[in-house]
């Protein structure tokens, strides 16, 4: 019985030494299909995105998202440095002509009754392919002021800005330098107009700017402008900012294409009724919202009836404050960002005074990364 008892064990210990062999043969077989697999798939996707036309679109659409945020100079490894060069030329040039055609549009003053029929500030959440955000409707244009920081070298959160000043709500407003995208948010970019006053002015020699703001009477100005017209037009609340993406009632942007990528947004736009539309637009956090282009904003202020509309500065600036808390979700990781600038709406615009924080100073002085 021992001596047949030892041959069973070793062709036992065998037939497991074989069954080890065939699974890691077959292990490093997936593995090799793996591989090949990846490999095949890679090679068609560099095919397709380098020689079809939807390859191509959807790496300008890359480009041109990456081009919006921190990191411009990453958009070269997708479409090349004189790719950018040209995309970036393209746009500007753009948007300069989107400035030029004279607004004609004109707008009806609620009167106080009216005003009283509908809440001052109305809050719409919205949603789309690619986006979740904001439109926040002002009825009463007169009602918004802008918002500086309150002391000399940095910025200020706009949620500071709005319980500060005791305003209802508030949205970010115009761009400002950001060196190396950690600015302290005190150095406007162009200028910036607050009570019917020129606070800042940092054009240098150029003679006109690109303005997104409000005149005495509520009526919203979007466009190119030197500041002896802004002054003649009695522009109370304005900022620098570009591109104006509706005039008379029609849009600008012909498609998606032309859209400026994909990011977070706010824009200022405004009806016939003379009611402010403001949309804010959270982008950059996958699962929640990638973000919206240029095309998407200006369809949205077009659904809500604008008749004129204007890009504000988006991004990681983007932020809606109402009754004290923020509604959106900055996509800064950092949360809320110091701005120079932000557009506030008050029940009693007439008591409120926002002193020139930068009364004194000459722009070319600032220090715009300064801590």
């Amino acid at each position: 019985m021992a001596q047949t008892a030892l041959p069973k064990r070793q062709e036992t210990r065998a037939g497991r030494n074989r069954k080890k062999r065939t699974k890691k043969r077959g292990f490093f077989r997936f593995v090799y299909r793996m591989v090949v697999t990846v490999l095949i798939l890679g090679i068609i996707g560099v095919c397709w995105l380098f020689f079809t036309k939807s390859g191509e679109n959807f790496r300008y659409l890359a480009a041109d998202t990456i081009i919006t945020t921190q990191h411009r100079q990453w958009a070269k490894y997708i479409i090349g440095e004189d790719e950018l060069n040209k995309r970036v030329a393209k746009y500007t040039q753009q948007f300069e002509q989107m400035g030029t055609e004279k607004d004609t549009h004109t707008i009806s003053i609620p009167t106080p009754v009216k005003a009283e029929e509908k809440p001052l500030v109305q809050i719409e959440e919205i949603s789309g392919a690619s986006y979740h955000g904001y439109v926040m409707t002002v009825n009463d244009p007169t009602k918004i002021r802008l918002g500086v920081p309150a002391k000399v070298g940095k910025g200020e959160k706009v949620s500071s800005m709005v319980s500060r000043l005791g305003a209802i709500a508030g949205v970010n407003a115009g761009g400002f330098d950001d060196p190396n995208w950690k600015g302290n948010g005190f150095k406007p970019i162009g200028v910036v107009i607050s009570q019917g006053k020129l606070y800042y002015n940092g054009l240098g020699s150029s003679s006109s700017t690109q303005i997104v703001g409000i005149d005495k009477q509520g009526k919203m100005i979007a466009g190119r402008y030197t500041l002896n017209e802004l002054s003649d037009m009695n522009v109370q609340e304005a900022v620098t900012f570009q591109p104006r993406i509706i005039v008379n009632g029609k849009g600008q942007i012909k498609n998606h294409k032309d859209g400026w990528g994909i990011a977070p947004r706010t824009a200022m736009g405004q009806r016939s009724d003379g009611a402010i539309l403001f949309v804010v637009i959270d982008g950059r956090q996958p699962g929640y919202s990638i973000g919206a282009d240029l095309y998407d904003v200006q369809n949205i202020m077009l659904k809500h009836g604008a008749v004129i509309a204007a890009n504000l500065d988006g991004g990681s600036s983007t932020v809606l404050v109402k009754d004290g808390d923020i509604l959106n979700k900055p996509s800064s990781q950092y949360g809320e960002r110091y701005l120079p600038t932000a557009f506030l709406v008050f029940e009693h615009p007439e008591n409120v005074t926002v002193p020139n924080v930068w009364q004194g100073l000459n722009p070319k002085d600032i220090d715009g990364g300064k801590k």
